[in-house]
């Protein structure tokens, strides 16, 4: 049997990481610029090779460390790529990794193969090579099916924030801007969100209550079986 380096890496199988941020009202989305090879100078979603030695879950982890400084994150799998030409010298698979984050949070620091790491806002994404640009618009429709599914966010927002800070969110995700009375009584009435008899300080315009998103309440409902019709 042909024996590889357990730091060797398969050169067949690789991993994107489509990491999105939500700041300043906008989602947007984290990509490194090509230091080398032959995607040099051009942005492209964080990748690289998985090693021979760790688990898939390791190389996303690893790969987005080394090239963007980002640790210390919750990356989902998403599914795989494998169109035959997707990579023009060679057949190469790639599993895609997700992540929602807030982006003040890290401090970016390119390294490895890329020569430069930043935030993009999703509608301003330069044209990517391979087929990024087909894994970006599925990772967006991933995210609002998810976001129609299931809460997400809440971590992108502070622990007590008020309904119209959760709607900026909701229409980042979504892409569209949603009736605002409709918006609260629908989340409202999903009943995973907890008053916390508390109003806004420090604000020039009347003063909104805050509320906190209550775990538990979300798992129950979660266990039923929902769906947003937002």
């Amino acid at each position: 049997m042909n024996q590889h380096p357990p730091d060797g890496p398969i050169d067949a199988i690789s991993i994107d990481c489509l990491i999105f941020g939500f700041q300043n009202g906008s989602l947007e989305i984290l990509l490194v610029q090509h230091g080398e090879g032959i995607s040099k100078g051009r942005w492209a979603l964080p990748g690289g090779w998985i090693k021979y030695s760790e688990s898939i879950d390791e190389s996303a982890n690893r790969i987005l460390r080394d090239l963007t400084g980002v640790t210390n994150i919750f990356l989902e799998q998403i599914k795989a790529f494998g169109d035959v030409s997707r990579y023009p010298t060679k057949r190469v698979i790639t599993i895609v990794y997700y992540a929602l984050v807030k982006p003040e949070n890290y401090t970016l620091h390119a390294g490895f193969t890329a020569a430069d790491a930043q935030w993009f806002p999703v509608d301003e994404v330069p044209t990517l090579p391979y087929d990024h640009d087909q894994i970006v618009a599925e990772g967006i429709t991933f995210l609002k099916e998810k976001a129609r599914r299931e809460p997400i966010g809440f971590n992108l927002i502070p622990k007590k924030f008020t309904l119209l800070q959760l709607q900026a969110l909701y229409e980042a995700i979504l892409g569209q801007r949603l009736d605002k009375p409709n918006f609260r009584r629908k989340i409202l009435k999903m009943n995973f969100l907890e008053v916390c008899k508390e109003k806004q300080t420090d604000v020039s315009h009347r003063a909104a209550s805050l509320y906190r998103f209550d775990k538990r309440k979300y798992e129950r409902l979660k266990d039923k079986g929902f769906i947003f019709e937002l």
